[in-house]
């Protein structure tokens, strides 16, 4: 018995009450009944505040609602008692058969266990990193990497309609500044000093002249241009190279200069003209978010004719709303806390609920140390601490593991050292080891001929099997939980709660037989168990974007 099968039973007493006209509700029963594990087992395996939520509404006192809850619950199916504490608490114990039965509905379940419904129906769209195509993905891009794809994964475990989406900043003055930096280097001559100096940039030359051999012939600005758009070409290649090897994928990568080309700037502009925010003045087309919290109104258009930045940003997000996204999350880094009031504010210039659309999460930077030296990086100066270095130096599983398992929103440091170790103390390699420990267990039971056959789920009785249980009920739940607070850490924490469960479970509870010692319905009950575990393990280190690997 789940948690969630506990809650609607919880919800069909009440509404069973009702009926018999023990009990009046005017709102109607609930449509959620919390149900949660108590920290002190000796209160039973689950317990609920539901009596103590209604009785008001009942028309009752809490512990009279509880007794009549109580008396009806003893009669569900699985329910081996009910107490009542404090002044309604109602504590409930599962009977073994219908707790066990739990390791069956995950082993059957595979990779759907712990997927749910909880935003089903809701269509979002995950923007993050959204770098500029002028350099490869360094350091700071890191975070939002690892934590918006992880993000992305959560929520359609969640059951969200999830897109992941790179704003790719290809327009304007920083474009120009890169193909003259790429064609200085390609002549040999100094790059300028407000253009890029990183080694790539040298690199970018070379390949740019081995793919268009007749580049330095022509007229220095057709140059610019090619040298430009060439080394735009191979720049956004090489950071999607880069986030592939990282496990970080987008569905869409969406370009600036298209809302220009397309004329969806122009269009995005008619929209919100109608919805009454904008205004001219100097010669200027203005947009009033001041109307809605921002701490200025924004210009759109300049007196010249030239669109803004906050214009295309305007086109963008109305260009999401009309593809049909119910939200729009925009992941943003730690030196962009201004954007979060002149975003809301465009959102409810353009007739949406800011506090509905759009979501801003900001992450805060990440510091790496190895050798005791914090490693730095400094883009333009060509000190360039790339994604390919650091995955280098720490691999794509404790990196991400790593920076999954802390709110993103806190300060980070990372020290190489620690994240990679192969110690019980190393979060990542604890949570993997136990999923190494739990194949190599089916492996020796197959080695054996020890088959799982049928399950009788009311031999899982022993107390750390029951605490095991109960973790993986709670699966589900923590994924639910992570979805709709954006929290993938959530999952991390679970995971390594559960594989300390697990160790404990069995360093108690033989599973296999040993020596000639027969095989009995015991050992074959708890290989069900050990199953499910592994597939609660590998579903969660799925959802962070982090290998289960069978050995280690």
């Amino acid at each position: 018995m789940t948690p969630e099968q506990l809650s609607t039973a919880v919800r069909d007493v009440l509404t069973a009450a009702v009926d018999a006209g023990e009990i009046a509700l005017p709102d109607g029963v609930p449509t959620q009944v919390t149900i949660e594990r108590p920290r002190n087992r000796d209160h039973g395996d689950y317990a609920t505040n539901v009596a103590l939520q209604l009785a008001k509404k009942a028309g009752t006192n809490p512990r009279a609602l509880a007794e009549l809850l109580a008396a009806r619950l003893r009669e569900v199916a699985g329910v081996e008692a009910v107490d009542i504490a404090g002044p309604g608490f109602l504590n409930i114990t599962v009977s073994a058969a219908a707790q066990g039965e739990l390791a069956r509905t995950i082993v059957e379940a595979g990779d759907a266990y712990g997927r749910g419904d909880a935003l089903a129906g809701i269509t979002i769209d995950v923007e993050f990193i959204s770098a500029n195509p002028t350099g490869p993905l360094h350091l700071g891009h890191v975070r939002w990497a690892a934590v918006g794809d992880a993000l992305a994964r959560v929520l359609e475990a969640a059951g969200a309609t999830v897109t992941r989406e790179f704003y790719i900043n290809d327009r304007g003055g920083q474009m120009d500044k890169f193909g003259a930096s790429i064609m200085a280097r390609a002549h040999g001559e100094p790059v300028p000093e407000d253009g890029y100096h990183g080694e790539y940039v040298a690199e970018l030359a070379r390949a740019v002249v081995d793919a268009e051999p007749d580049v330095l012939n022509q007229p220095r600005d057709q140059q610019l241009v090619t040298f430009r758009e060439e080394g735009y070409r191979l720049q956004l290649a090489e950071q999607q190279r880069q986030l592939e090897e990282f496990r970080t994928r987008f569905d869409v990568w969406y370009s600036e200069r298209s809302l220009h080309d397309n004329g969806r700037v122009e269009h995005a502009l008619d929209v919100l003209h109608k919805q009454g925010h904008l205004f001219e003045a100097d010669g200027a087309l203005w947009m009033r978010t001041t109307d809605f919290g921002d701490d200025k109104d924004r210009v759109l258009r300049r007196g010249n004719g030239e669109y803004t930045y906050f214009a295309a940003d305007a086109a963008y997000y109305v260009d999401k709303r009309e593809r049909g996204f119910d939200i729009c999350i925009y992941l943003l880094g730690a030196d962009h806390h201004g954007y979060i009031g002149r975003l809301k504010a465009l959102a409810a210039c353009a007739g949406d609920d800011p506090d509905r659309n759009i979501e801003i999460p900001i992450g805060q930077l990440v510091k790496i140390v190895k050798d005791g030296q914090e490693l730095r990086l400094s883009k333009r100066a060509g000190t360039m601490l790339t994604l390919g270095q650091v995955v280098e130096a720490a691999g794509v599983d404790a990196l991400r593991y790593s920076l999954c398992r802390y709110p993103a929103d806190s300060p980070l440091t990372l020290d190489v050292a620690q994240i990679t170790k192969q110690t019980s103390d190393n979060p990542v390699f604890y949570v993997q080891y136990a999923h190494a420990r739990l194949d190599s267990i089916l492996r020796n039971a197959a080695d054996l001929g020890v088959d799982k056959s049928e399950l009788r789920p009311e031999l899982l009785d022993h107390e750390r099997e029951s605490v095991l249980l109960g973790a993986l009920a709670e699966f589900p739940r923590v994924v639910a939980t992570a979805a709709e607070l954006r929290e993938p850490h959530r999952v991390a924490r679970f995971l390594e709660d559960t594989a300390s469960t697990f160790h404990k479970f069995y360093d108690t509870c033989r599973v296999l037989p040993m020596g000639d010692e027969d095989v009995t319905d015991v050992h074959r009950a708890r290989l069900w168990l050990v199953e499910a575990t592994k597939v609660v393990l590998a579903n969660g280190l799925g959802m962070l974007g982090v290998v289960a690997p069978d050995r280690m």
